[in-house]
């Protein structure tokens, strides 16, 4: 053998200290906004020195995974946080990204429809439906309110890394919703259609259907990209 073997590296006790807090929120047990007990309480817990404690926090807080709390402490990173102000400007310079960004929203939004289907409980129904009567109350924002329905799903469907891919393009999704509700099928008629589409979604996840739940947002997210043909997206460029 000529290579010889090296010493394993033992991971320090910062190292841990942020696996452990990774691995809690990798678990969902921490979520985004949530705020992590103190400095003194975690090393209580981890049965380490404060200063441990605050080595792995800063390296998850580096990672852009926590963020600085006034007057002490971390929370876990939210999606309005971590968003990507990069991709948010691209969007709203050429309006014909948008295009690729609803390929790519219909093949995570109905995986997590489908996945989502098999966790819904009442609550999240009743929260469901709230949102879609918010899309037809004319004293409402519409755009927001079609938003918080697909960010409601993201949260019922209950995968941290989705959550936290769905932070990542937040602002970026906002601005797409925005486009589409205001400027691409605003009209009464359009209107009438993602209201019946967003609610054929929700009618999927109260029955517990994972395939109907997924083919409801397939279908949905395609009549928006026949509107985009319809409509010739590219002549929509620039509108930022």
């Amino acid at each position: 053998m000529s290579e010889p073997f090296h010493p394993i590296e033992q991971p320090s006790l910062g190292d841990r200290v942020a696996s452990e807090v990774l691995r809690r929120i990798a678990s969902g047990d921490l979520g985004p906004g949530d705020r992590l007990p103190s400095e003194r309480r975690l090393a209580e817990l981890l049965a380490v020195s404060r200063v441990s404690v605050r080595a792995g926090l800063q390296q998850l807080k580096a990672q852009g995974l926590l963020t600085v709390v006034r007057g002490g402490g971390a929370r876990v990173a939210a999606p309005e946080t971590i968003g990507d102000p990069a991709l948010t400007a691209l969007a709203q310079l050429d309006r014909t990204s948008l295009l690729d960004l609803l390929e790519i929203r219909t093949l995570l939004e109905c995986w997590a429809a489908e996945r989502a289907a098999s966790r819904t409980t009442a609550a999240d129904i009743t929260e469901l439906r709230g949102h879609i009567a918010r899309m037809a109350d004319p004293d409402d924002n519409k755009a927001q309110a079609d938003i918080d329905f697909h960010l409601a799903i993201a949260r019922i469907c209950d995968s941290p890394i989705y959550r936290h891919m769905v932070g990542v393009i937040h602002g970026t999704l906002s601005e797409m919703v925005r486009f589409h509700r205001f400027e691409l099928f605003g009209g009464p008629e359009d209107d009438q259609a993602v209201h019946d589409q967003h609610s054929a979604i929700a009618d999927a996840l109260e029955q517990r259907d994972r395939a109907a739940a997924r083919d409801a947002m397939a279908r949905h997210l395609a009549w928006v990209r026949s509107r985009y043909e319809t409509l010739n997206l590219a002549a929509h460029k620039d509108l930022g």
